[in-house]
């Protein structure tokens, strides 16, 4: 194994380990020695990979929107129409609300509010990984109206960022309420505003 590839692997693994106690703690609750002890790599290491807790901070969001999107691509190259898409990435969210809550799985929940006041670099990261997804989600959209599975909407894009909205808010309040109920609304109203049944 080359020195590269075990910097490559150590620098996941502050990663990873940062990800699981900052999703459950925020960023600025969580402190560098906590995650190196979390990851087990010595404390003197942590700028050998990341200038500072920012640049870390921008390095986690950076690869957890590139894994969100790359699930997403996942899910829309599979077979069935857009609604099936469409429900299967709505479900999802109920799916993780049953085991730990979206709200603790998704970075933007946890995140967004925290990091738009702290950091802009880290505050784009989310902006730009949140823009990519509502684009997707307006894609499928554009392809359940024109395929049938979905009512055509005047303003996909607009819709997508309101379908977003609506799902975003319905994690907080489930997160407050320790309850899926505001994801299960959620849900319901959302079918009922695309199903073309």
């Amino acid at each position: 194994m080359t020195e590269q590839k075990k910097s490559d692997q150590t620098r996941q693994k502050i990663l990873t380990s940062g990800h699981a106690l900052i999703s459950k703690h925020g960023f600025g609750a969580v402190g560098l020695a906590r995650i190196l002890k979390e990851s087990g790599v010595p404390k003197g290491s942590f700028y050998y990979y990341f200038p500072s807790k920012e640049a870390f901070g921008h390095a986690l969001l950076t690869d957890y929107v590139t894994s969100y999107l790359a699930r997403i691509d996942a899910l829309c190259a599979t077979q069935g129409s857009s609604h099936d898409k469409l429900t299967a990435f709505w479900s999802a969210w109920l799916t993780q609300a049953g085991s730990e809550g979206i709200a603790r799985q998704c970075l933007v929940v946890k995140l967004g509010a925290e990091v738009a006041d702290l950091s802009e670099d880290m505050r784009q990261v989310l902006d730009k990984g949140v823009a990519a997804l509502v684009d997707r989600i307006a894609a499928l959209l554009v392809q359940g109206g024109q395929d049938g599975s979905l009512v055509p909407v005047d303003d996909p894009h607009t819709t997508a960022q309101m379908l977003y909205a609506k799902w975003l808010g319905a994690a907080i309040l489930a997160k407050l309420s320790r309850s899926e109920l505001p994801l299960r609304q959620a849900l319901s109203e959302t079918n009922e505003a695309l199903s073309n049944s």
